[in-house]
């Protein structure tokens, strides 16, 4: 489905990713760990051409797509819910998750059925200001703007960080339900390392902007925790 070939990203002049070579297939959700700073939030940032510049060949589906500019990755089917969120908050819960239905083929604009399931609280406020939410349900409503675009692929960026924890088990139960029933790739930068483990097919662990430890996610083992995460 996605596949990154000698990937070198950039900001600037500093290179953050160096010859990274990755790939993820079809239906599988990955997670993306490492120490703060390794390089995680610019590899998601690079698959959806957010970086400075980027170096190397990037597959998606089938179609080199490293030369096309970040609407049009959408429109392919990538869809990203960043670090932060990134939500409109002097926009309604509407307005925000309609933003989402135009990274779409085609012109329909109605409201993804599946996000208001997953998240009653944003289908019962609709017409309330984004930023007069909680932070988690600002998050969940990034999810739903993602979903808007009907993605083959969603990126998540830490989705459950700074979040109240009885949202974040519904997050974390979304992602599981996206993946496993609805069949979408994820692909998911991820500090919870039990959660990683409940809800990955495969992981990958970064330091310095250069894969150091990859593999199905019974290699994952404390041992590596340690070697790669301990601070």
């Amino acid at each position: 489905m996605l596949e990154m070939r000698k990937i070198d990203s950039f900001y600037g002049n500093s290179p953050v990713l160096q010859n990274l070579n990755f790939s993820v297939n079809a239906e599988k959700l990955v997670s993306i760990l490492g120490r703060n700073g390794v390089g995680k939030t610019t590899l998601m940032r690079t698959i959806m051409g957010l970086t400075d510049r980027s170096t190397g060949s990037l597959i998606f589906d089938g179609e080199e797509i490293g030369n096309l500019p970040t609407n049009a990755r959408a429109k392919r089917g990538i869809a990203y819910v960043p670090q932060g969120r990134g939500i409109l908050p002097k926009f309604t819960v509407r307005e925000n998750i309609l933003m989402g239905t135009f990274a779409r083929p085609g012109k329909s604009r109605d409201l993804p059925e599946l996000a208001l399931e997953l998240f009653p609280y944003l289908k019962e406020n609709l017409h309330r200001r984004a930023g007069n939410l909680s932070g988690g349900q600002q998050q969940q409503l990034a999810i739903a703007r993602a979903l808007a675009a009907n993605p083959k692929v969603l990126l998540f960026d830490e989705p459950t960080e700074g979040i109240q924890p009885n949202i974040v088990e519904q997050i974390e139960q979304a992602i599981l339900m996206l993946n496993r029933k609805m069949k979408l790739t994820i692909i998911l930068v991820e500090q919870n390392v039990p959660f990683a483990r409940r809800a990955s097919d495969q992981f990958m662990i970064l330091e310095k902007g250069r894969i150091v430890a990859e593999g199905d996610i019974d290699g994952l083992t404390d041992d590596v925790v340690h070697r790669h995460m301990t601070v």
